[in-house]
């Protein structure tokens, strides 16, 4: 067994009723079990993360804790035999940056069923550019392609289509040969979407709340990562036979809808999660980004922080100011 090793974190603690990240040093024996230690060199930001470190306790119920849904990294040792010390690994989802200490530390220890080897072609920074919002974007648009999506449909909407998961979604369904309108309340961010595939970029308010229960069908699919109002409102605009696949909860979980656009134009309401699915699945979205799904686009475009620029980062995510693909470096 190594022995116990020093390492630096950025940690939320609960300070009289509010809550504050800082950079702190740690030791692997404060760790939660598991057979597989990890020394992280990078992370990514979700909005899952943000939640965590204002103190959302249907996110995370303890504190001190260290956020983090994404991590990717070397294997140090594992007692269950099957990584060798210095492979490489990825880990998302399950309950990393939960209740487990998470990616925005230097090192974490999970089971042995939560890693995935490294795919061909990729190194830790590349992995975390995608993380768990490209893995859910991926699968949204499995899903959508499952139900038989094809782009002689007619148009996907995107909607979010600025985010970490949106954005990598607009630019797999371009690739795909679909044409995608991408909802997005960031009207300074027009050129940006086009420049990854979307056709046509429209503001948010196409979703506002609209009384009629039915509108007109112009959309084929969708991909919703905002929940709340804005599902709503696409369910009533797809046409007959269409998918909507749903990720996401930045505008509210609740869905106030009606039967009409399931029973009148057979829409089908795709639930998407990325979090507790067999690795697999997983493995298999993986596979595809590393191959001929690559966003190249997304790539090249993805910022990276240190951890003394995380706080400011995740402020930003819950203030809906965040853009694109956010990658922690723990060597900045």
């Amino acid at each position: 067994m190594t022995m116990n090793t020093d390492f630096k974190a950025w940690r939320v603690e609960e300070q009289d009723g509010s809550y504050v990240g800082s950079e702190q040093t740690l030791s692997t024996a404060d760790l939660p079990e598991g057979e597989v230690l990890i020394r992280v060199s990078h992370s990514s930001l979700n909005y899952k993360d943000a939640l965590s470190a204002s103190g959302n306790k249907g996110v995370t119920r303890n504190f001190p804790h260290t956020p983090g849904i994404d991590a990717a990294g070397e294997v140090v040792e594992d007692a269950s035999g099957n990584l060798a010390p210095g492979t490489a690994v990825l880990v998302t989802g399950f309950d990393l940056g939960m209740n487990t200490d998470g990616g925005f530390g230097e090192y974490i220890r999970v089971p042995a069923g939560w890693c995935v080897p490294m795919p061909s072609g990729w190194d830790a920074r590349t992995a975390m550019i995608y993380g768990t919002a490209g893995l859910t974007a991926g699968l949204c648009v499995q899903k959508l392609l499952t139900m038989g999506a094809e782009p002689a449909q007619g148009p996907v909407a995107v909607s979010g289509a600025s985010g970490a998961v949106g954005s990598v979604a607009v630019e797999l369904l371009a690739k795909l040969g679909f044409e995608v309108v991408a909802i997005s309340g960031k009207a300074d961010h027009a050129a940006d979407l086009k420049a990854l595939g979307a056709s046509e970029v429209v503001g948010r308010d196409a979703l506002t709340e609209e009384k009629k229960p039915m509108l007109k069908p112009v959309f084929g699919n969708a991909i919703d990562t905002v929940g709340g109002t804005p599902l709503a409102e696409l369910l009533k605009q797809i046409k007959p036979g269409g998918s909507v696949s749903c990720c996401g909860l930045v505008a509210g979980p609740q869905l106030q809808t009606t039967v009409l656009p399931f029973i009148l134009r057979g829409v089908n309401l795709l639930g998407v999660d990325s979090v507790e699915i067999p690795l697999a699945d997983k493995q298999a979205v993986w596979g595809k980004f590393s191959g001929e799904w690559a966003c190249p686009k997304t790539e090249q475009s993805a910022r990276d922080i240190g951890r003394s620029e995380l706080d400011a980062a995740l402020k930003a995510f819950l203030g809906g100011a965040s853009v694109g693909k956010t990658v922690l470096h723990h060597s900045r």
